[in-house]
């Protein structure tokens, strides 16, 4: 299974991921506005989490691969949103890129064929994305792919301990319909 963007696939993961995304997600810098992932078993156990919601829901962050020379250029996918909020029960679009490949509008290509996927294919109703405030890269982002933003929708993560930078989050939200149009 994949979804193919332009210059992108998303796909499942394999061993070979392993090691890209370990230091991926050791880069202060790709995880400024992201609970850290400070050594090689957490960002393993990350990926087996994302191999297990796959077959469990068939949804997961996917490895993103860049198609002209099959780089590993990140994680992007959809899931259920895995705890309780005003806006749950939902599923979240999310994506996390390799620093080398910032500023080439990967994000918003493979989360769009993302979004495509989940409303064509999973027929979902909605998609959400939410970060931090200060996240303005994934903000951008998230108004490229024609999310809206309404402040009454922000929330405090639950995940996230109270008093933590990351725990205000604003939330994003694409209606299928709204999605569609957005197409044409």
């Amino acid at each position: 299974m994949g979804i193919v963007s332009e210059r992108l696939m998303l796909r499942p993961w394999t061993d070979a991921d392993r090691q890209p995304f370990a230091e991926m997600s050791s880069d202060p810098v790709v995880m400024q506005h992201l609970m850290p992932l400070t050594h090689r078993d957490a960002s393993d156990k990350w990926i087996d989490g994302q191999i297990g919601r796959m077959e469990q829901h068939g949804l997961c962050f996917w490895a993103v691969e860049r198609r002209s020379d099959r780089a590993f250029v990140g994680s992007v996918g959809l899931l259920p949103v895995g705890y309780e909020a005003h806006f749950t029960p939902a599923v979240e679009v999310g994506w996390r890129i390799a620093r080398a490949f910032w500023g080439l509008g990967y994000a918003p290509e493979a989360a769009g064929a993302a979004i495509r996927f989940g409303f064509e294919a999973v027929e979902m109703a909605e998609v959400v994305a939410n970060t931090v405030p200060a996240n303005l890269k994934s903000r951008r982002v998230m108004s490229k792919l024609g999310m809206s933003h309404d402040a009454s929708d922000d929330f405090d993560h639950p995940r996230v301990p109270e008093g933590h930078p990351l725990r205000r989050q604003v939330l994003y939200r694409l209606t299928r319909d709204r999605g569609r149009a957005g197409r044409r």
